[in-house]
């Protein structure tokens, strides 16, 4: 039977399912901070970020300086590529992970190596030679998490070897209680390192703001490094934080929402013959034959985008945003258009 067409998308803004951006936008009270902070773009903003700063180290029950607020978590990345552990070792981290690790090594001169993504071990046995070593979890762009006894043999690992351990926390808002993260293991001694962002959970993608938590150490190097770019997050971005972090509740509905329109995503593709990889963050991977050229068609032919996450090395799926039901519902139909269910 022939999936029927599919129509254009209405002139205008395409469908945006590629970029986890969050349906359900930021707190009303940090819109509101960034609106006023804006009264001051005259200004510079405060280049030592004190009181995001201060606002997550209350949130996290940690000292300020085991905190670095930065320009998004991208930001981070490359600061710890530039600054972390031995410069004259590569950076190691998994293969079909966030490709932002391996581009911020090569281009500080560093280099990569990249051990299979489903196995931790041979990511623990390969600290020896890193100069640094990166892991992201909830994993981009599966959606999964690592397991407690995963998570506890790299900071092992890390501890035995010196080597800092950089774990990307972008999608943890999402995640539910008890999933293993570095601010689990900041008493033991190991040199490790958590990235967050403001963009997902919070939806302040668009201002540009996230922050690192570890040891005093490390984050003393970020900062230190930070000192030649000192204004790098504006003022309207510092502010949004702030507010965001003090309303618990708005987290809390995104979370809730998220995860059960997630879930409903899932069974809707299941009812189509699709399947998902497991998922806890605010996006789902589908498996489809040629996830290039669906991409493609997607976009060209039904003003949809997607993800191919075989730019990230997981080829044969396609990572989507679990965004507004009736953008989900498009998708559904286009995919019967372009990458139909046999068999």
């Amino acid at each position: 039977m022939t999936a029927p067409a599919v129509p254009r998308t209405p002139t205008g803004a395409p469908v945006r399912l590629h970029l986890s951006e969050s349906p359900y936008g930021p707190s009303p009270h940090a819109l509101r901070a960034a609106h006023a902070a804006v009264d001051d773009t005259g200004t510079y903003p405060d280049p030592t970020r004190t009181a995001p700063a201060q606002a997550v180290a209350e949130l996290l029950g940690v000292r300020p300086d085991r905190i670095a607020v930065a320009n998004g978590s991208d930001e981070l990345v490359l600061l710890t590529a530039l600054c972390l552990g031995d410069p004259r070792r590569p950076g190691v981290t998994t293969a079909g992970t966030f490709p932002g690790y391996r581009i911020c090594l090569e281009n500080v001169r560093r280099g990569c190596r990249e051990v299979p993504v489903d196995d931790v071990s041979a990511l623990a046995d390969a600290f020896a030679d890193a100069g640094v070593a990166y892991v992201c979890n909830p994993h981009n762009p599966t959606g999964g998490t690592l397991d407690r006894a995963a998570f506890d043999l790299l900071v092992e690992r890390a501890a035995a070897t010196r080597t800092p351990l950089v774990v990307d926390e972008a999608y943890l808002d999402f995640a539910p209680p008890g999933t293993p993260q570095v601010l689990d293991y900041l008493d033991t001694g190991a040199p490790l390192l958590a990235l967050r962002t403001f963009s997902k959970a919070h939806g302040l993608a668009g201002l540009r703001i996230g922050y690192a938590v570890g040891g005093a150490e490390l984050v003393g190097r970020l900062r230190a490094v930070q000192g030649s770019m000192p204004f790098s997050v504006n003022r309207a971005a510092q502010a949004a934080a702030v507010a965001a972090l003090a309303d618990r509740g708005h987290l809390e509905r995104v979370r809730q929402n998220n995860a059960a329109a997630r879930e409903r995503f899932r069974a809707d593709l299941a009812a189509r013959g699709r399947r998902a990889l497991p998922s806890v963050t605010n996006f789902l991977a589908v498996p489809v034959p040629d996830s290039a050229r669906a991409e493609r068609l997607l976009e060209s032919d039904h003003g949809i985008l997607v993800r191919d996450a075989g730019r990230f090395g997981l080829h044969g799926h396609l990572r989507v945003s679990v965004g507004e039901p009736a953008d989900l519902a498009r998708l559904l139909d286009a995919l019967d258009v372009v990458a139909p269910v046999t068999g």
